[in-house]
């Protein structure tokens, strides 16, 4: 991407204003400034969610006895599911609401 210099920004307001209007400019700025706010302080919250599982799992592992007894395998033993991905609980929290609203619509119906 090639440097923008002096002229091209001038070119490049200029479009913003006449496409936006000069009254819309500062609301669109502030909405940004808040939308980057907003974007920086849930990174810097996934970066401290990512460094405490990072240092439990190192606890875990130091505390972890250094040669553990095998247990024999039972096939009687129900194992746990894994966890969901953050994927998979967004997509069923979105059922759930689709769901909620559905019966919400019905009950309006109804009344």
């Amino acid at each position: 991407m090639s440097n923008l210099g002096v002229p091209e920004l001038l070119i490049i307001a200029l479009v913003l204003v006449l496409l936006f209007g000069a009254k819309k400019l500062p609301e669109m700025a502030r909405g940004v400034g808040r939308s980057l706010r907003i974007f920086k302080s849930e990174t810097a919250k996934l970066r401290d969610d990512d460094e405490d599982t990072h240092t439990v799992q190192a606890q875990a592992q130091a505390q972890a006895p250094a040669q553990p007894q095998p247990q024999p395998a039972q096939p009687s033993q129900i194992q746990a599911a894994p966890a969901l991905s953050a994927e998979e609980q967004a997509r069923q929290l979105e059922e759930q609401a689709a769901r909620l609203r559905a019966s919400a619509a019905q009950a309006d119906k109804r009344a």
